[in-house]
């Protein structure tokens, strides 16, 4: 889940000779640490309290990591050379020390159900979610820390714990007791793995594993066709085209024993194998699984970088969660859109930069703080635009565009749907709505002044003000494009 980081595949350029450290450090295996992560209490109430700084946000006292347990998987499948996140992406950071030495061998940036669930109204109550992390397998005792970000964009400790794996526990190690043993055995059968792009060598190459929900035996061939159909539209979008060379694709059929995925608010409720839902945190297209233990150990069955969870659905649905899992629905219309895009959240760290469509979130990004993602600003100083390298000097910052007049015609769309929504509408009707909306706003968008070029254009991230994108549209804004702006290709 943590090894997806570009900096660690796409940005290397051919393959480099393995470090001696790597096998000193690694047994080339891949550990996975299964834990819960919780409030203890409510997050908030409805009593006046007193004002927090920038620092202290998103450092409750209540959120609690715990000890959790270990399994090994198969050959590491990430790189092994770098091993170190210099990006300084994501909500959360895991590092791994040797214990020794104190020496960081290992950290990746990751987000979580967790970090979204706070910001919803949802986290006045008590709740918890199961998260795994997974790292090249220590051979030596280590110390696994789990820090977060705060409101000034700096990390700290939320959990640490010094973990006992050296020669004579390595059999039985846990958290330096016999009574929480490290599971090694073999990953349980139960899918079949279907090659779909080989280009070698685990440790040289993004190796993505899409995984099937909601398809039944008989849909096999459904869910193969599927994923190829999906896949090659991937790879006909840069940066994938031109970097197709530099990714394995596996896919991975696990029958479910009924077709389809629960959708509450028509009242569906289906086992399926992977959990998966829509209407996650109250939103009618967010698909998410709170079932991450399961779903983890049947995608032991084989290696790899990133997952995408696609299931066998015509309704409009997916979701995507930097270094953790994108999902999508396989039969809707813009199921090729829904692909890329949220394969861009979990796997380049992408925001979205629409700000009109429903979602849950409350004050995702706080007044005040600059965004982590690469394709979002605050824009607190012009002069330090984290894309300016690809504004021209002519272009404003902020730059103009005609937001108004979108923004009329986009929330009357927005009102629409919500209550085709509420209706029941069928998904005919619905993708008949998502085709106006594209046959209205791509135009008006394409004759924008500053279309096609690098700025600053306000409204992002659910925020119609104070937060800025790279381009008047992308891949990451509308479902006109077929290509991302240029800041989210990079």
């Amino acid at each position: 889940m943590l090894q997806l980081l570009l900096a660690a595949f796409v940005l290397q350029a051919a393959p480099s000779p393995v470090p001696a450290d790597f096998d000193k450090l690694f047994t080339g295996k891949t550990l996975r640490w299964s834990y819960g992560h919780s409030n203890i209490g409510t997050f908030t109430t409805h009593a006046p309290q007193p004002p927090r700084s920038p620092a202290a946000e998103y450092q409750d006292a209540t959120e609690e990591i715990s000890s959790g347990d270990f399994a090994i998987e198969l050959d590491w499948a990430g790189s092994r050379t770098q091993l170190i996140d210099t990006s300084d992406f994501g909500k959360y950071r895991i590092e791994m020390r040797d214990r020794a030495s104190q020496r960081l061998i290992y950290s990746r940036g990751f987000c979580s159900i967790y970090g979204e669930w706070e910001t919803t109204p949802e986290s006045e109550f008590v709740n918890a979610f199961e998260e795994s992390l997974r790292v090249p397998e220590p051979r030596q005792s280590f110390r696994i820390t789990i820090q977060k970000r705060g409101g000034d964009s700096t990390f700290r400790e939320l959990f640490s714990k010094d973990i006992d794996f050296s020669d004579d526990l390595s059999r039985q190690a846990g958290f330096g007791s016999r009574d929480r043993p490290v599971d090694r055995t073999p990953p349980k059968g139960g899918g079949e793995i279907v090659t779909i792009i080989d280009n070698g060598e685990l440790a040289h190459h993004v190796d993505l594993l899409i995984v099937s929900d909601g398809y039944m035996k008989e849909q096999r061939d459904k869910f193969v066709a599927d994923t190829k159909r999906l896949v090659d539209v991937t790879f006909q979008t840069e940066p994938y085209r031109r970097r197709k060379s530099d990714f394995n694709v596996r896919a991975l059929f696990v029958p479910s024993p009924v077709s389809g995925i629960s959708n509450p608010r028509k009242e569906v409720v289906r086992q399926n194998t992977l959990g998966l839902t829509y209407n996650s945190f109250g939103s009618d297209r967010y698909v998410l699984t709170m079932k991450d233990k399961r779903l983890r150990e049947i995608c032991a069955q084989s290696p790899y970088d990133a997952l995408i969870l696609l299931f066998n659905e015509r309704k409009y649905g997916g979701g995507g969660i930097y270094n953790l899992w994108a999902t999508v629905a396989a039969d809707t219309e813009p199921a090729a859109y829904m692909f890329v895009h949220e394969f861009g959240h979990s796997f380049a760290g992408l925001a979205d930069e629409y700000y009109t469509s429903q979602v849950a979130y409350e004050d995702l990004i706080k007044p005040g703080m600059e965004p982590w993602e690469p394709n979002v600003t605050a824009l607190l100083d012009p002069t330090k635009l984290k894309w300016k390298d690809l504004v021209a000097a002519d272009t404003p910052r902020p730059t103009p565009w005609g937001q108004q007049h979108f923004d009329e015609v986009d929330l009357a769309y927005q009102k629409r749907r919500a209550q085709m929504i509420d209706a029941k509408a069928s998904e005919a009707e619905m993708e008949a709505l998502f085709r106006e909306v594209k046959g209205r706003t791509g135009p008006l968008l394409a004759n924008e002044k500053f279309a096609g070029l690098v700025g600053a254009f306000e409204g992002a991230s659910y925020q119609a003000k104070g937060l800025y994108r790279p381009e008047v549209d992308c891949i990451m804004f509308t479902r006109n494009p077929t290509h991302f702006c240029k800041v989210c290709e990079r």
